[in-house]
């Protein structure tokens, strides 16, 4: 269908689909669990501003630092949500900052390190009845 010359079609992500960014960030490395922390409400009525802390347990140094922690979110409308860079320099991994949760879903955080290693840990977070990201 189209509106106004303008392809329509459901604008909204899947869990395949994050799992499908999540294991094409680890670019064949194993995906591993541990190391990263996300921090955000259980319960938003904000889902459009909603605050989230993701953290990565890592030294920081020259030989063992994280080079890009990534966002996603399985049913906002792409599961892209952000990516962070860091070096040895940045001093610790960690970023707060407000995300757009389209409805009740599951975030994932993904910590690509210097070794080539991907961490990743996902959280749940619901959004109250019309307090959704979309309007």
């Amino acid at each position: 269908a189209a509106l106004l010359g303008i392809p329509t079609h459901q604008a909204e992500a899947s869990p395949k689909q994050a799992k499908a960014k999540l294991k094409a960030l680890a670019k064949g490395a194993k995906l591993q669990k541990g190391r990263v922390k996300i921090t955000l409400p259980a319960l938003t009525q904000d889902g459009k501003r909603t605050r989230i802390t993701v953290a990565v347990d890592s030294p920081m140094t020259e030989t063992d630092y994280v080079k890009a922690l990534h966002i996603l979110a399985e049913r906002n409308t792409v599961p892209d949500v952000a990516t962070y860079r860091f070096g040895p320099l940045s001093g610790k991994a960690e970023i707060t900052t407000r995300i757009r949760v389209a409805k009740s879903q599951t975030i994932i955080a993904a910590a690509e390190m210097s070794d080539g290693s991907v961490y990743y840990t996902k959280a749940r977070c619901k959004v109250a009845r019309g307090a959704g990201g979309c309007g």
